[in-house]
């Protein structure tokens, strides 16, 4: 087995870490394997080879990951953490929850919510993942001031 392609690696991170930053969010895959400097399938060939998984099932699985946190602290609904998460069909997120974590998301919280863990207001779960977009009538009302901005 000849050594790693360093910057083959480097190029897949930086893919990798668009889709960690942008998880909410519909994701292009043929941007992300631009931005890597790959064709769409060359993309998908050399991030399994590498990840063991291809990009849509890795982000599928953090999706999935960051939607067991919200179930266990937050107050929202399954329909409002599917379409927190970066899900647009509750079918799609009920399955593939239990695929990975082996029960639904309903049964999944009620075990996590026997365990006494605090609970995180809706509405401050919504606009720390960024589920409210502009237009909708609670956006303006958490817009960060132009001080309080990140840079």
């Amino acid at each position: 087995m000849g050594r790693p392609d360093l910057a083959q690696l480097h190029r897949l991170r930086l893919a990798k870490d668009v889709m960690d930053r942008d998880w909410s969010q519909p994701i292009d895959l043929d941007a992300v394997a631009a931005e890597a400097g790959y064709s769409r399938y060359h993309f998908i060939r050399l991030f399994r080879e590498v990840y063991g998984e291809t990009p849509g099932q890795y982000l599928s699985r953090r999706r999935i990951e960051r939607a067991q946190d919200l179930l266990r602290s937050a107050n929202l609904t399954v329909t409002e953490i599917c379409m927190v998460v970066g899900f647009t069909s509750l079918g799609s997120f009920c399955n593939r929850f239990k695929r990975q974590v082996g029960m639904t998301p309903t049964e999944f919280r009620a075990r996590a919510r026997t365990e006494g863990a605090g609970r995180i207001p809706g509405c401050f779960a919504l606009f720390w993942a960024g589920g409210f977009r502009a237009g909708t009538p609670h956006a303006a009302t958490f817009e960060k001031s132009p001080e309080n901005r990140d840079p």
